[in-house]
């Protein structure tokens, strides 16, 4: 017998993207814009430190992380965004952000709110993650359209009270994923106002927030500090795959109030799957090295010169603030990607597989998203084909 609340989970993205292309040949040398898996080199010290403490394998690892790992988080969040907490307290490191998304539902989400299940507020496009950790928990997905008239971020504004009244959490990204949209302060301020109202508490991923084209982020925390709004109605959430190019490094780091990260440790104690200690050791001193983003940072920029080039005169064409995605609108996204596989071997993500169908409407039909990870001269071919094959 299986569970029913996840008898209607919508197949993974990527396996609908597979179902989708898989069948037929490709129209040309095969270009991979659909996964957001960074391609732009690592710093190569990092292999010599895991080498280095590679007797560490024969431990386990520290569950919450090493204190060393802890510093170097508190020191960056800190230096990043002004927001000085406790290591020792208020940091918990992961196994990949996607890990804390997932389990963090299970230790603050509450049973009830208001005396009826709980609402968990999701932005639609989503990270899939969001939608059914809140099924794990019993918890009621209401989805909010990010949409062009929305500024690509939810509006929580025009949310009902009494939907409102039952939220016992909001999933926020900024830097969005898909459209790279970034919250301003006054938008974190109007959403704290709300939690702080309607006593919901905020899961802020900002895994995208150290690639952006102008003006750095603002963060959740740094929001929250400024409004000294108490740290355990938020929990943010970082990461080392789009940073620092290590995806498969697998780590990452929860921040917040001191009760919610000891919930969160508790729970990880019996279910989590700690990093091993060389990958601790490595990760502790990446989060302590800035020159690499930087340069980073710089090629991003220079890719999103090049989209702004070949397809900045595609009506509706949006330049991104932040990510590595671009969200192109077309009549239908599933065709557009097919046609795009077909005839020439570019391969991209239509939009509706990462939003959710709302009363018979789905806000990422009429889009593809594009993933600007290639190398250069890669990613400049397949811009020049996307726009040859749909846009002539």
């Amino acid at each position: 017998m299986f569970p029913e609340r996840f008898s209607n989970l919508p197949v993974y993205p990527f396996q609908r993207l597979r179902a989708l292309l898989d069948a037929y040949s490709p129209g040309g040398k095969a270009i991979h814009m659909s996964l957001g898996e960074p391609g732009h080199p690592f710093p190569s010290w990092v292999v010599d430190i895991i080498a280095e403490n590679s007797e560490g394998f024969g431990n386990y690892p520290v569950n919450e992380g090493t204190p060393e790992l802890l510093n170097a988080a508190r020191d960056w969040l800190e230096w990043r965004y002004g927001v000085a907490l406790e290591a020792a307290d208020n940091f918990i490191a992961l196994n990949g952000t996607r890990e804390g998304l997932y389990n963090v539902m299970a230790a603050l989400c509450p049973e009830e709110k208001s005396g009826k299940r709980p609402v968990v507020l999701i932005p639609n496009p989503f990270y899939q993650v969001y939608l059914v950790a809140a099924l794990s928990v019993g918890a009621k997905p209401v989805f909010l359209p990010a949409t062009r008239e929305t500024g690509y971020l939810p509006d929580f504004g025009a949310v009902p009270e009494e939907i409102l009244n039952q939220t016992a959490v909001v999933y926020m990204c900024s830097p969005s994923n898909p459209q790279g949209a970034v919250a301003t302060i006054e938008y974190w301020t109007e959403l704290l106002g709300l939690a702080e109202k309607y006593d919901f508490r905020i899961f802020a991923d900002e895994c995208y927030s150290e690639i952006y084209r102008d003006e750095q982020p603002v963060g959740a925390l740094q929001a929250a500090s400024k409004m000294n709004i108490d740290p355990e109605r938020v929990v943010v959430f970082h990461s080392l795959s789009k940073r620092s190019n290590l995806p498969g490094l697998r780590s990452g780091f929860a921040a917040g109030g001191s009760q919610s990260v000891k919930r969160m440790r508790q729970l990880r104690a019996y279910g989590g799957s700690p990093l091993p200690m060389p990958l601790q050791k490595a990760a502790a001193k990446i989060w302590a090295e800035e020159s690499h983003v930087i340069r980073n940072r710089e090629h991003y920029r220079e890719k999103y010169s090049m989209a702004d080039e070949v397809l900045g005169d595609v009506p509706g064409y949006r330049e991104p603030q932040a990510g590595f995605f671009l969200w192109l609108p077309v009549p239908n996204g599933v065709a557009a990607a097919l046609k795009l596989w077909r005839e020439t071997g570019v391969r991209v993500l239509p939009g509706e597989y990462l939003s959710q169908d709302v009363e018979g409407l789905n806000p990422g039909e009429g889009y593809i998203r594009v993933a600007m990870v290639a190398p250069k001269d890669e990613l400049a071919n397949g811009l020049v084909k996307i726009k040859g094959c749909l846009f002539k």
